[in-house]
């Protein structure tokens, strides 16, 4: 991506009501969110300020306003008009929606009142017979703009979004030293952001999806900025765009986000379907194309962006692949060129304007003409845009050329407007804004529901019980009428529900209270209407009320928040730091805390710590006291703005608040505070995160600095210690160097001697440093018996050398075992009198190695050679074991006498074994053998052991 230079930004107009921390935590009922002072003469003052209010303390509406009074909260109804930007006659109101009414009126004359009832489809014109379009005033801009429309590069985001201004460098009349300003307003004329362009000229403007400001510049540079002019990032559309200099752009929606596409000077077209992941596509080219194309826009078809453009009478559309001619069908004869061509906001149809005046509407795919109209006008329009209702089978665009606005669609006759300035025409959802220097406008179809209850002799039921309401406040009869009639016709369920939906498309609060007033009229009749849509739609007028607000500026349909959703609206408000009114939405329609207050707590947080001009301390400690423990709100990610904005203190203060040690670690380890981290991680006793820091800490530190920061935490050095047991064996032997720990040391060398070396030598030696290690640590007993290890290694290897076989790492037992089992009995009793094997365990080892051989004849011959010190039962037990009763009987009688009831036992003759035991007169051992008494065979014994235990009992 090709490198620009950033634009500096000389001068910014913060938000109004945005300079100053506690400015962002102030209700939006205050009146310090007050634009600038007017420039023009006015009546009364915009001055003063009310008393902070914190945030949250209610739903949009509820403040304090100059008295210090509570206002009450309003009612269903009257909540309505509680968020009204006007007041009941129609003016401006200059304090926010639910302070203290103080009506403060506009210096340049009054803006036009609600229209009364009795003429109030006076401003509705019809377009054929099935649909009326009407156009009202959204605000009266204020804005003090240095340049007229018609000399600036104009971009206004849909949804009711900001509008940026810049002066066209293409134009002459000023110097051109004279460097052009970049102005952003929001859509009621309120500066949001200015700053002096110093960067390379401009060829197109646009907002992307998420609000962001994209400038095109010629060299096919596009740089992003903020909402505040504030400056994002910047990327390039391709290296044949730069040699090739932009000749046209355009900003571009789709469902995967905002697109670019650029006309280059060679007359090729590079595309960028979404800016936040680039992926350019180079179009293909359109033959014979010698100079820029007459008009051409981005169509989206099937989820891929093409290019449509016109080339004399021709229109060629171009994929990513190929370049095809297409043909309108039932396209008026004799046209030469297109002049302008307009997609619709859903990017499902399509409005060509011909040189003979026509205007051709259909399908974006041009396979289905709707409509062709004749408007006799031949020069070309500056805009022209669809304007259409979502669901609605009407269609019409309109059009704008410099004193003349014309809505066309499928009728003989359009609707025609003079325009007194120059305007500029925003496509929404469901209808056109336009804007000029003094008034912003919008033009839509009127609703189904408001045609049939407002049109002249209306006999819906939704306009009976609008008139039923209104003879009821007149205490007049005619009420019960109308009400009768409509119950007769059953229709009342439909006349509530066409009330309350057309209170939803009205922009006049008082016609809007109106409505739900009839309709809150109509449910007293209804036993089981439900209650939903009513409360609804009361809560989503105040929302929209409170948005429209002069201060706010985001002039939204009902049709347009449904599309946008409420979240998305949060963020926006978010966007523009209008941190109290977006908490006070949220708990008005009482969303969950992490998807609403928390959320925008945790932004306005993220916004507070940018505030370079407040200390450290006051940041942290304010943010804190807004905070505290609210859900779903991460302190580490707030530390991480700051450290991002350069405050590595005040992350750190601000990491003190969070709970979660897995997330403060990860963030003091990229702020290069890692024996800080470290302290965290062992705090938490979190293993793994106390390994994370001591591998970023190996990696960071040198050698001796680290084992220094290990030996001032114990359980740290533990943990590492455990850790190069199995991963880096040599660290842990520099570990017990450098503390010293011989023990340990000792230890070590003696593992590695068994897992290391494999050569005798080297193991010997090993084992000499672990017995000299043993030493220093006054461990004698571990140091005798290395040196033991160390004699048994080098006889072991002679044993193999001399007799061959494998006597290597066996056990000193092993090893004189392996000798008697190999015939070397003298050399095994060399081997015990040499490492002092005391005489019970050489006779148990020899006579296990004897018997395991089956050499009963040496067995009998080593049993002779002096008195067993171990007895003579175990040679009964081992002989039984091998399964050689006779050989066993040779030693049964040798037992002595303690011992030979259970040697008899273990032989099977149960009858000397009785006999014994009587002798004995040992009950233990008559118990003994009773037990082995089975059958009839030894029922004697038995009998005579019972006889035994008598003749003992009667002594």
């Amino acid at each position: 991506m090709r490198e620009s230079r950033r634009p500096d930004s000389a001068w910014a107009l913060p938000a109004p009501g945005c300079d100053t921390h506690n400015s962002h935590f102030r209700s939006p009922m205050s009146d310090s969110a007050r634009p600038p002072q007017r420039p023009r003469g006015q009546e009364g003052s915009r001055g003063g300020r009310r008393g902070e209010q914190e945030p949250g303390p209610g739903p949009p509406g509820r403040g304090r306003g100059r008295g210090g009074g509570q206002v009450q909260p309003p009612t269903a109804v009257t909540a309505v008009a509680a968020a009204s930007p006007r007041d009941p006659d129609g003016r401006k109101r200059k304090c926010l929606p639910g302070a203290r009414a103080r009506w403060v009126f506009l210096g340049a004359g009054r803006l036009p009142p609600a229209p009364a009832m009795d003429c109030y489809t006076a401003n509705w014109n019809p377009l054929g017979d099935s649909a009326f379009y009407r156009k009202y005033e959204l605000y009266s801009m204020d804005w003090d703009l240095k340049e007229e429309l018609r000399d600036c590069l104009v971009a206004a985001a849909p949804y009711g979004g900001p509008i940026a201004l810049l002066r066209n460098p293409g134009r002459k009349e000023k110097p051109a030293s004279a460097r052009p300003v970049l102005e952003i307003y929001s859509a009621s004329g309120v500066p949001l952001a200015s700053l002096l362009w110093k960067s390379g000229p401009m060829v197109s403007l646009g907002w992307s999806a998420e609000e962001e400001l994209l400038c095109v510049q010629e060299d096919g540079v596009v740089l992003v900025y903020g909402l505040h002019g504030d400056f994002r990032r910047h990327f390039s559309m391709g290296n044949e765009v730069l040699q090739n200099q932009v000749l046209d752009a355009r900003i571009f929606h789709t469902e995967f986000g905002s697109g670019v596409a650029i006309l280059t000077g060679a007359h090729r077209f590079t595309l960028s379907a979404n800016v936040g992941d680039l992926k350019l596509r180079r179009m293909p080219e359109v033959p014979g194309l010698q100079s820029a194309p007459s008009c051409w826009t981005t169509v989206c078809q099937d989820r891929v962006a093409h290019i449509l453009l016109a080339v004399g009478p021709d229109l060629y559309l171009l994929d990513h692949a190929a370049c095809s001619a297409v043909i309108p069908p039932g396209l008026a004869p004799g046209v030469s060129s297109f002049l302008q061509m307009a997609v619709s906001f859903t990017y499902r149809h399509l409005a060509l304007f011909t040189d003979t005046g026509y205007i051709w509407m259909g399908t974006a795919s041009l396979k289905e003409k709707l409509c062709e109209f004749n408007c006799n006008i031949r020069a070309p329009p500056k805009q022209m845009v669809w304007c259409s209702r979502p669901r609605s089978k009407e269609r019409a665009v309109v059009v704008a050329w410099e004193r003349r606005l014309m809505v066309v669609g499928d009728a003989p006759e359009g609707i025609q407007f003079v325009l007194d300035e120059d305007s500029y025409l925003v496509p929404e959802l469901d209808g056109v804004r336009i804007f000029s220097r003094s008034t912003h406008e919008f033009l839509h179809e009127v609703p189904v529901a408001s045609e049939e209850i407002f049109k002249i002799a209306s006999m819906a039921p939704g306009a009976l019980l609008l008139e039923a309401q209104k003879e009821y406040e007149k205490e007049s009869q005619k009420a019960d009428e109308y009400l009768r009639e409509i119950q007769e016709l059953g229709q009342l369920p439909q006349a509530v529900q066409q009330c309350i939906e057309a209170a939803g498309h009205e922009h006049w609060p008082d016609m809007q209270k109106s409505l739900l007033r009839a309709a809150s009229f109509g449910k007293c009749f209804l036993d089981r209407f439900p209650p939903d849509s009513f409360v609804r739609m009361c809560q989503d007028l105040r929302v929209l009320n409170a948005i429209r607000d002069y201060h706010i500026g985001i002039p939204l349909t009902y049709s347009q928040y449904k599309q946008l959703t409420i979240q998305v609206l949060l963020d926006r408000l978010v966007l523009r730091r209008l941190y109290p009114l977006a908490i006070q939405i949220c708990e008005y329609l009482r969303l969950p805390e992490v998807q609403g207050v928390s959320r925008i707590l945790a932004h306005w947080a993220c916004y507070k710590v940018q505030q370079k001009d407040v200390s450290d301390e006051d940041v942290a400690r304010a943010i804190n006291q807004k905070l505290g423990d609210t859900p779903g709100v991460s302190y580490s990610d707030i530390a991480a703005r700051a450290y991002g904005c350069g405050r590595t203190e005040l992350a750190i203060k601000l990491l003190e608040y969070e709970p979660r040690s897995g997330e403060q670690v990860p963030l003091l380890l990229k702020m290069k505070r890692s024996k800080l981290a470290l302290s965290k991680a062992i705090e938490s006793g979190d293993t793994d995160l106390v390994f994370t820091v001591l591998l970023h800490l190996k990696n960071e530190l040198n050698r001796g600095d680290f084992f220094m920061t290990l030996r001032n935490q114990p359980m740290a050095l533990s943990l590492y210690r455990q850790f190069c047991k199995h991963q880096e064996l040599e660290t842990l032997k520099d570990l017990y160097n450098q503390d010293d720990n011989h023990q340990e040391l000792g230890s070590f060398h003696i593992r590695a001697s068994y897992a290391a070396e494999e050569r005798i030598e080297g193991r010997v030696a090993a084992l000499q440093t672990a017995a000299d290690a043993f030493y220093k640590a006054k461990n004698e007993f571990a140091a005798k018996a290395t040196e033991d290890q160390m004699r048994l290694l080098r006889l072991q290897r002679r044993l193999e050398d001399e007799l061959g076989g494998r006597f290597l790492d066996l056990s000193l037992h092993d090893t004189v075992t392996t000798l008697i089992l190999s015939g070397q009995n003298k050399r095994a009793e060399q081997l015990a009198r040499d490492f002092r094997i005391p005489d019970k365990r050489l006779w148990w080892l020899k006579l296990t190695a004897l018997a395991d051989l089956e050499d009963w004849e040496e067995l009998e011959k080593f049993s002779k050679s002096k008195k067993s010190p171990i007895g003579y039962l175990p040679f009964v037990e081992i002989c039984m074991k091998q399964h050689n009763k006779y050989e066993a009987k040779k030693y049964a009688s040798r037992v002595g006498p303690e011992q030979k009831v259970k040697a008899l036992l273990l032989v099977g003759d149960v009858a000397q074994a009785a006999d014994v035991a009587i002798e004995h007169r040992n009950e233990a051992e008559m118990s003994l053998v009773l037990s082995h008494c089975t059958g009839a065979t030894d029922g004697s014994t038995a009998d005579k052991i019972q006889r035994a235990r008598a003749q003992a009992q009667k002594k």
